[in-house]
Parts: structure tokens; sequence; C-alpha cells
């Protein structure tokens, strides 16, 4: 046998400059910054701010903070702060994004299909519900009720709603008066609703409920079914002007589609019409309770 080497020396490994320098970088700094953290979440939306909460105890209770939802929330639905809310600003932000709409907890049998057209702000508790796509006069009569301003002019101004974030949806819907096996009618409604109202309990168990405020007939061709809500106080906005430039948006005469326009203080919808005989266009509201805030406001038209 040959001899064996003798090991005089031992082994000595070498050292990566590279290595060495992350385990120092990672030493003078804190990977689990709470601040940071909820910077980055700032860039995340709600999808990946709930798969990133469910990876460790950590990042759940780092990403429930409010603010971090707060932001996400005024974010994505472009709006400003509107100040103290009354429900967890996570749970808003579900409502606002799970796909929720009204005919899902109210005639969801009668539904057709629906549009998110999306959020907008009103800042004052006063705002003109209209079935015209035409600037209101700056002085609007208030001697008359809801209803007569209603049968007479086709616009109201109404008082009491609750100021905030408002979210709007553009409804299809089959006739809610007839029966569902004779009736081929269908009604548009311009839909819009406080962004708190999914998540209040007299909502969800039916103590609050849509009640018809007054309606305006039409018995002649029209050129189409609008429906509009403006705050009073950004009436003559620039971004309020362009809703009332109606043909920027509604589309060509022949284009059937619905459309929809939306700013920071004001919605409206437009679908052009064929030949028709007229058209029927009812006005509801929501209020919290017999003489509460209004939490709620549909513009429904339908052919005659």
């Amino acid at each position: 046998m040959g001899k064996r080497l003798k090991r005089t020396l031992p082994f000595c490994s070498c050292s990566s400059p590279r290595l060495s320098s992350f385990f120092s970088l990672r030493a003078s700094f804190a990977w689990f910054e709470d601040d940071v953290w909820i910077e980055i979440a700032k860039y995340l939306d709600g999808r990946s701010l709930v798969m990133l909460a469910t990876t460790c105890k950590w990042f759940y209770k780092t990403l429930s903070e409010e603010c971090v939802w707060k932001y996400a929330c005024l974010r994505d639905l472009e709006v400003p702060d509107p100040g103290d809310v009354s429900f967890k600003w996570k749970k808003l932000y579900a409502s606002a994004f799970d796909g929720s709409h009204s005919y899902l907890f109210r005639q969801e049998e009668k539904h057709i299909d629906w549009i998110r057209i999306g959020a907008f702000f009103l800042e004052s508790s006063a705002a003109i519900v209209t079935e015209k796509l035409t600037c209101p006069p700056r002085k609007i009569q208030r001697k008359e009720t809801l209803e007569e301003m209603l049968q007479s002019r086709g616009l109201c101004v109404l008082t009491n709603i609750k100021t905030g974030i408002w979210i709007a949806d553009l409804q299809l819907v089959r006739c809610p008066v007839c029966d569902l096996n004779t009736c081929d009618g269908t009604m548009q409604t311009l839909d819009a609703r406080h962004f708190e109202l999914f998540l209040n309990e007299n909502y969800q168990d039916g103590s609050w409920d849509y009640t018809q405020i007054g309606s305006h007939e039409t018995k002649k061709h029209v050129d189409g079914a609008s429906g509009a809500i403006f705050d009073m106080k950004h009436l003559r906005d620039a971004s309020t002007a362009e809703v009332f430039n109606a043909k920027s948006w509604t589309g060509k005469q022949n284009d059937w589609q619905p459309k929809a326009k939306i700013t920071l203080h004001a919605v409206a919808v437009n679908t052009n019409l064929q030949q028709n005989e007229g058209i029927n266009v009812k006005f509801h509201v929501m209020r919290d309770g017999a003489d509460g805030q209004i939490m709620a406001i549909r513009v429904s038209q339908q052919l005659l």
C-alpha cells in the first residue's frame, strides 16, 4: 500500500465577497418593517393584498391596517377621502369590488344584465335627478312637490342625501310589474347607491326598500332613454359639463349599445332608441328610515 499523505493544514473554505455583503446588508436592514410593507401594499390590488395576507400571521396583521385598505379603496374608486365612515375599510372595499349589485338582494329573478359604471362623490346633500342630458336652469322652483316636478319637467331636486362616495350601475331588468312568462319588455335603470349601503343590517334584512317618488311619461317618439344624477354644489363644474356634451359620449344615432358617463360629481346613462311610441320614466329612492337620509337612487326607463 502507498503511503498516506499527512494533513498538515486544515481545509479552508473561501468566502464569497458577494455573499458576505448580502448578509451584512441583511443584518443592517429589517426585512419585516411595517412601514415598508404598508408602502409596498399601496401598489397591490385587493386580490393581491388578500393573497399576501394569507402567507403568514405577520403579513395578515400588517395588511389588516385600516390605512392599507382605505388607500386601496380610494385609489381604485378614484374618489376623494369622505372622512368618517361607519364600517371597516376592508369590508367597504369588498362590498365595492365583489361583484354585488342591488338586484342580487331584490328581484333577482327579474334581472337580465348589468354594467358597473364607477364611483362618484356627492359633497352636498342636495342633487338634481333628471331624465334629460341638458343643463338644468340655475334656479329651480321648489314650491312643487317632487311628483309634480317630475311630471311637469322630468327632473327634481332631492335633499337630505347621504354625502360621500356613491357607486353607480347600469341595470337591465325585465318589466317588474308583468308576468315573466308573458312579458318581453325590458327596463333600463340607472342604479346609484351610497357605498356603505350593502353593509347595513337594515338593508340586508329588507327593512329598507325603494319607494317611488314620481314618474314622467312622454307619448311620442324619443331619441334616447337617459337618466342622470348631479351634485347641486358642482353643477357648474367643468367636469360636470362633460356630461351635458352628450354628443361626445352617447354614440351615433344608429348605435344601440347603452352608454354611460361618470365624473367626480355626476353620473349619466343613455341608450339611443329606434322608432318608438314614447317612454315612461320612474324615479325611486331608498331612505334609512321613514324620514331618513337617502341611501340609493334609481332612474328607470321603459318603452310604452
